[in-house]
């Protein structure tokens, strides 16, 4: 079986509810389901009726031909038929089987013959055989699913097959286990998964609380959101796109609808999102329709939507500080950084030599901003300095990263210059960035296949943890801390540096058959001479 995670990102400790809830199927959650399912049902029924016309209109009638029994032209003749008049079957006297016999006095048979001996309790407290008390199962279950405040989810989005679902992991640090605690269903590839602590569609609940739920983005042009504390959900929360207004206008059949990008909604497939930690209500989406949508999630509407590419847009970030900037990437080879409020204003643009495939705000200094391309590597700006042109653009330095895509990277937002990236040449690659620029560390294949995630862990008690996944469907978190090149790169900036002789510390699911013995690793001392171009 073929399987691959696509995307994967981490949900900060403190937010996934201790015990989640099951999921409820009542009249209400019928009727909302029903609405916003009218969509595809629709596109169901058309479907066929387009099928049947290009038949020509024929249908199937089911009559038999004239002239011929219909029962006996469906079943041949049996060559052995049963006699029912032979002796060894007389003795059971099959002919009056089911008649309705009249029992003898005083004594009554039943199914299970003298029922009258059958004792019946009341309660199950009071039956002497029953020994398991109301409700253990129950409490078995809710302790399976209990979520602790030292836990962290691991969202990752795998397909399996032509399978695709969200899974969602557990990850105990302190006994080094991660599990999958539950998995969501999904309508295509996925492509891009944000967490976001805002509840979305949820009743009876206030709209300013936190909360625990993801939006997904895949080959599909709408965007999903779950709430993950709610287990074997049936359907998401909200659909934000053309599949969550069924009614209105959005009636009409979206498969027939021309992709063309309009202010509403996207078209094409969703590469990216990206949450606004400080307007928690508002949500970026970028698409392969060149578009970039702002979404309002206590309303479900696209607020405002932005065309500021020629290409597919592939990569977001917001801000830190500025709140209402956001970053945009593009395989027109341009990066924008452009003020939300003001849609209609000449936006800076920066231009790079390949494909963008990542773009991040330096969590430590909000002025620069890194960019990743298709060609491996890695460029680092200063927003301050904007070209004239994008083809005038000069970085402060750039990276040769990896020989082929570099198709995962991400910075570490508690520790200082620490950068990790990965390829779909198989290695994930660890970074110090000094003032001079960045210098390896340590590069490592992780037999996840190539690589199409490297995120580190939200939370500073987890900083040197590193979850990776790839085309092989295989989730790993590396503790990095276990590292001897990391620790000697990173050791003011460990609480508690480890012994000298700690192997490295990969851990993975159950199933999966990782021997961390065979896995190859470059040193820092082995291999410093990485290239690098500095401008």
């Amino acid at each position: 079986m073929s399987s691959m995670i696509t995307t994967a990102t981490w949900v900060p400790r403190g937010f996934a509810a201790p015990f989640p809830t099951k999921y409820n199927f009542d009249e209400a959650e019928f009727e909302r389901i029903a609405e916003l399912a009218k969509l595809q049902l629709d596109d169901a029924n058309e479907d066929l009726e387009e099928a049947q016309e290009q038949e020509g209109g024929a249908q199937l009638t089911g009559d038999a031909p004239e002239g011929t029994n219909a029962k006996s032209s469906s079943r041949e003749e049996d060559p052995n038929p049963i006699d029912i008049d032979d002796d060894d079957l007389k003795e059971y006297d099959l002919e009056h089987y089911d008649d309705d016999d009249d029992q003898p006095e005083g004594q009554r048979m039943d199914m299970f013959g003298n029922i009258k001996s059958l004792a019946y309790y009341e309660s199950n407290k009071d039956d002497p055989y029953i020994t398991l008390p109301e409700g253990q199962d129950e409490d078995d279950d809710r302790e399976e699913l209990q979520i602790l405040a030292t836990d962290n989810l691991l969202l990752a989005a795998k397909v399996e097959d032509e399978l695709a679902h969200l899974e969602v992991y557990v990850y105990e640090d302190g006994a080094d286990n991660l599990y999958v605690h539950h998995d969501i269903m999904l309508p295509a590839i996925p492509l891009c998964v944000e967490w976001l602590d805002l509840p979305v569609s949820k009743p009876n609940v206030e709209k300013d609380s936190t909360a625990n739920f993801v939006a997904i983005g895949t080959m599909d042009p709408d965007i999903e959101i779950w709430d993950l504390d709610t287990i074997d959900c049936m359907y998401p929360n909200t659909i934000l796109g053309q599949g969550g207004n069924p009614e209105g206008e959005m009636k009409k059949k979206k498969k027939k609808k021309a992709k063309k990008a309009n202010d509403e909604y996207h078209v094409d497939a969703i590469l990216s999102l990206a949450a606004n930690r400080k307007h928690r209500n508002l949500l970026a989406s970028a698409s392969a329709d060149k578009t970039v949508k702002l979404w309002d999630l206590n309303t479900a509407k696209c607020a405002k939507s932005y065309s500021y590419h020629t290409d597919k847009v592939c990569s977001l970030a917001w801000h830190a500080v500025e709140s209402t900037v956001l970053l945009s990437g593009s395989y027109d080879r341009t990066v924008v950084a452009a003020d939300m409020r003001a849609p209609d204003a000449k936006v800076p643009r920066w231009g790079v030599e390949s494909d963008v495939e990542n773009v991040r705000w330096d969590p430590h200094d909000p002025n620069f901003f890194f960019v990743s391309t298709e060609n491996g590597i890695i460029h680092y700006h200063d927003v301050r300095n904007a070209p004239s042109t994008p083809e005038a653009s000069k970085p402060l330095w750039t990276l040769q990263a990896h020989d082929e895509s570099l198709s995962a990277f991400d910075i570490n937002t508690n520790i200082p210059g620490y950068m990790a990236t990965g390829s779909t040449d198989k290695t994930v690659k660890l970074w110090n960035i000094t003032p001079a620029g960045p210098a390896l560390v340590v590069s490592r294949n992780l037999d996840v296949g190539k690589v199409f995630s490297t995120t580190f862990a939200p939370d500073p008690e987890v900083g040197f943890r590193l979850a990776v996944a790839g085309s092989k469907g295989t989730m790993h978190i590396w503790d990095t801390s276990t590292n001897a090149s990391v620790r000697l790169a990173f050791a003011h900036k460990m609480a508690n540096t480890p012994e000298a002789d700690v192997e490295d510390k990969l851990i993975g699911v159950a199933d999966d058959d990782v021997d961390e013995g065979d896995e190859n690793g470059i040193g820092a001392g082995e291999d410093e001479a990485e290239s690098m171009d500095e401008d």
